[in-house]
Protein backbone atom coordinates (compact mmCIF):
# COMPACT_ATOMS: atom_id res chain seq x y z
CA UNK A 1 0.00 0.00 0.00
CA UNK A 2 1.13 3.31 -0.92
CA UNK A 3 0.92 6.37 1.88
CA UNK A 4 -1.50 8.43 -0.47
CA UNK A 5 -3.95 5.56 0.14
CA UNK A 6 -3.44 4.87 3.97
CA UNK A 7 -4.25 8.70 4.42
CA UNK A 8 -7.43 8.51 2.72
CA UNK A 9 -8.62 5.69 4.37
CA UNK A 10 -7.27 7.03 7.55
CA UNK A 11 -9.54 9.94 6.92
CA UNK A 12 -12.91 8.08 5.60
CA UNK A 13 -12.56 5.73 8.76
CA UNK A 14 -12.37 8.73 11.06
CA UNK A 15 -15.33 10.06 8.89
CA UNK A 16 -17.22 7.00 9.57
CA UNK A 17 -16.50 6.49 12.83
CA UNK A 18 -17.88 10.13 14.05
CA UNK A 19 -20.61 10.27 11.84
CA UNK A 20 -19.03 13.19 9.97
CA UNK A 21 -19.93 14.63 6.61
CA UNK A 22 -17.57 16.08 4.72
CA UNK A 23 -18.82 19.48 4.92
CA UNK A 24 -19.02 18.74 8.68
CA UNK A 25 -15.19 18.30 8.54
CA UNK A 26 -14.36 21.04 6.69
CA UNK A 27 -16.29 23.43 9.19
CA UNK A 28 -14.42 21.96 12.30
CA UNK A 29 -11.26 21.56 10.59
CA UNK A 30 -10.87 24.97 8.46
CA UNK A 31 -10.27 22.78 5.30
CA UNK A 32 -12.01 23.90 2.52
CA UNK A 33 -14.91 20.73 1.27
CA UNK A 34 -12.72 20.35 -2.21
CA UNK A 35 -9.28 20.26 -0.56
CA UNK A 36 -11.03 17.26 1.65
CA UNK A 37 -12.57 15.81 -1.30
CA UNK A 38 -9.61 16.06 -4.14
CA UNK A 39 -7.95 14.12 -1.12
CA UNK A 40 -10.48 11.42 -0.89
CA UNK A 41 -10.88 11.11 -4.77
CA UNK A 42 -7.16 11.15 -5.84
CA UNK A 43 -7.07 14.57 -7.50
CA UNK A 44 -4.41 15.47 -4.39
CA UNK A 45 -2.61 12.31 -3.38
CA UNK A 46 0.15 14.45 -1.45
CA UNK A 47 -1.37 15.97 0.92
CA UNK A 48 0.65 18.42 3.05
CA UNK A 49 1.44 17.81 6.80
CA UNK A 50 -0.22 21.14 7.86
CA UNK A 51 -3.00 20.22 6.25
CA UNK A 52 -3.27 16.98 8.02
CA UNK A 53 -3.12 18.50 11.02
CA UNK A 54 -5.82 20.67 10.02
CA UNK A 55 -7.96 17.59 9.68
CA UNK A 56 -6.53 16.37 13.41
CA UNK A 57 -7.97 19.34 14.75
CA UNK A 58 -11.27 19.20 13.27
CA UNK A 59 -11.41 15.65 14.12
CA UNK A 60 -10.30 16.56 17.79
CA UNK A 61 -7.46 13.77 17.42
CA UNK A 62 -3.44 14.33 17.26
CA UNK A 63 -1.02 13.72 14.33
CA UNK A 64 0.15 10.88 16.69
CA UNK A 65 -3.89 9.19 16.76
CA UNK A 66 -3.77 10.20 12.83
CA UNK A 67 -0.84 8.27 12.11
CA UNK A 68 -1.26 5.10 14.67
CA UNK A 69 -2.58 2.76 12.99
CA UNK A 70 -1.15 -0.68 11.86
CA UNK A 71 -1.94 0.34 8.21
CA UNK A 72 0.56 3.33 8.69
CA UNK A 73 2.75 0.56 10.43
CA UNK A 74 2.99 -1.63 7.57
CA UNK A 75 3.86 1.06 4.81
CA UNK A 76 6.47 0.16 2.68
CA UNK A 77 9.27 2.26 1.75
CA UNK A 78 8.00 4.76 -1.17
CA UNK A 79 11.74 5.27 -2.31
CA UNK A 80 12.79 1.63 -3.38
Amino acid sequence: MVTYTAVKNRILKLLEERKMSIHKLAMESAVPPSSIKNILYGKSQNPGIVTIKMLCDGFGITLIDFFDTQEFRELEQEIK
